[in-house]
């Protein structure tokens, strides 16, 4: 079983989206008993908290549903149990390389946006802040970048 940790800064966005696109992705290709699919955030502001409702009505028009629990990346676990472990941004990808003193896990950590194949972009956006526009980008990215890592654990 390939199991995969999708990782923003307070697991209500980018993060629990990539998590329902990647599902949803596993799903239709009847692999669900194959993958191991979450997400988590690297602080600990929302724990216990649906995404954010912005980000669930836009994936809810795209297909997708949102229903994980926030929660916060534990690296006392999550190093050993996950495979893949994909920061949205590079402050994520800092903060989780700093929880590896060792350098022991490096090889499972990486950027969303590395597995882009239509966008070429460095991160993916935070749309907390900003608009509808902003949602919308962030679901491209995602999708993208989803579909990509789909192509690469497939092979």
């Amino acid at each position: 079983m390939k199991k995969v940790m999708f990782v923003c800064t307070g697991n209500i966005c980018r993060s629990p989206a990539a998590e329902a696109i990647f599902k949803k992705i596993i799903k239709e290709n009847s692999l669900e008993n194959q993958f191991d699919i979450q997400s988590s955030g690297t602080s600990a502001y929302h724990i216990g908290e649906l995404a954010d409702g912005r980000m669930r009505d836009h994936g809810k028009q795209r297909g997708y549903d949102l229903t994980s629990i926030s929660q916060q990346f534990d690296s006392k676990k999550d190093w050993e149990n996950f495979d893949y472990i994909i920061t949205m941004d590079e402050s994520n990808y800092r903060s989780l390389r700093s929880l590896d003193k060792d350098q022991k896990y490096t090889r499972k950590l990486s950027k969303m946006t590395s597995y882009c194949i239509v966008h070429d972009v460095l991160e993916v956006p935070d749309p907390y802040y900003g608009g509808a526009e902003g949602f919308e980008l962030t679901y491209d990215i995602l999708e993208d970048a989803c579909n990509g890592l789909f192509e690469k654990l497939k092979r």
